[in-house]
C-alpha cells in the first residue's frame, strides 16, 4: 500500500508567524509550492496558503502585503501521519476543504502532502485503494 510518506514533500517553506505576508509569498513563489508551515521553533503553529495570500491582498489598501502571517494563517490545522492511506490523506482534505496536509511524525513535522502530490500518484499507477469518502 502506498502511504504519505511515499508521496509527501520534505522540501518545505518554514516561516514564522511574524513573517510578512510579502515575505511568505516570496518564500513559497521561490519554491514552486502553494503552502508554508508557520513554525514557533520545533512546534507547528498554523499554515499559510495561496488563499491566506489572496484574502490578505484583496483589501482596499496595500496594507495586505505587510500584514503578519500569524494574523492570516490557518492556527492549529489537521495533520495527518506518514503511514496514513492516500485515500485517507484524500478524504481529509476532500472533507475540510483544503488542499495541504502537515505530515507529522512524533509530534515532529517530516513533510507536507498536497493535493498535487495525490494526484501524482494516481497518474503514476499507485491509486488511491480505499478511499470511503461520500458526498452528501
Amino acid at each position: 500500500m502506498t502511504t504519505v510518506r511515499d508521496v509527501m514533500s520534505s522540501d518545505l517553506v518554514v516561516v514564522a508567524p511574524s513573517a510578512t505576508v510579502q515575505h511568505a509569498a516570496t518564500r513559497m513563489y521561490a519554491k514552486h509550492t502553494g503552502s508554508s508551515l508557520v513554525m514557533e521553533g520545533d512546534r507547528l503553529v498554523g499554515i499559510f496558503t495561496e488563499r491566506d495570500i489572496v484574502r490578505a491582498l484583496s483589501g482596499a489598501s496595500d496594507a495586505g502585503r505587510s500584514s503578519l502571517v500569524g494574523t492570516r494563517m490557518t492556527p492549529d490545522p489537521q495533520v495527518i501521519p506518514p503511514g496514513a492511506s492516500l485515500g485517507e490523506a484524500l478524504d481529509r482534505m476532500l472533507s475540510g476543504g483544503f488542499r495541504h496536509l502537515p505530515v507529522v511524525e512524533e509530534d515532529r513535522v517530516i513533510g507536507m502532502v498536497s493535493m498535487r502530490d495525490l494526484a501524482g500518484a494516481i497518474s503514476r499507477g499507485k491509486g488511491l485503494r480505499g478511499v470511503e469518502h461520500s458526498r452528501n
